[in-house]
């Protein structure tokens, strides 16, 4: 599978976006070697644009590294800009579990307490509500009960 094709605008876009980037992988003296390779996928994995740092002063080197490491990483050569090298390729979507288990997280909720004579400001008091339990109108924090299910659909389920 080659290098991803970008159109110029495209290009232009992942280039703005990479400006302020710091490099995270760097190639040192010995090249393209499998672990430059591992830490550049690594890094295209987690980030999706990425900037890579080469310390060789040969500019026809850098450009053959800026090729390879294009084609073999199945990315899009994004800049090559002094010994800077941008890459960018689309980030594989991340699956959430979904888990019965869990419960909403706690929640900050106000609660007014009127005076009983009029004309004075209501109290104002601030209550966390964790995820098992639920405010009551008159203010009262009140723990969930379990929903209770019949014998015959706990015998059938």
């Amino acid at each position: 599978m080659p290098a991803i094709q970008l159109t110029p605008a495209q290009r232009k876009i992942h280039r703005s976006e990479a400006h302020h980037l710091d490099p995270v992988v760097m190639i040192g003296n010995d090249g393209l070697t499998p672990a430059v390779l591992k830490e550049a996928e690594m890094a295209l994995n987690a980030h999706g644009l990425i900037k890579i740092r080469v310390l060789g002063d040969d500019r026809a080197a850098r450009e053959e590294m800026f090729a390879a490491l294009a084609d073999q990483l199945h990315a899009a050569p994004i800049q090559h800009i002094g010994k800077l090298l941008v890459l960018w390729r689309p980030q594989p979507e991340k699956v959430r579990e979904v888990t019965e288990d869990r419960l909403p997280g706690p929640r900050d909720v106000k609660v007014l307490k009127y005076s009983s004579r009029g004309g004075q400001r209501p109290e104002v008091k601030m209550l966390r509500v964790l995820g098992n339990q639920r405010l009551t109108s008159g203010g009262q924090v009140k723990r969930a009960k379990p929903k209770k299910t019949s014998i015959k659909k706990r015998t059938l389920g």
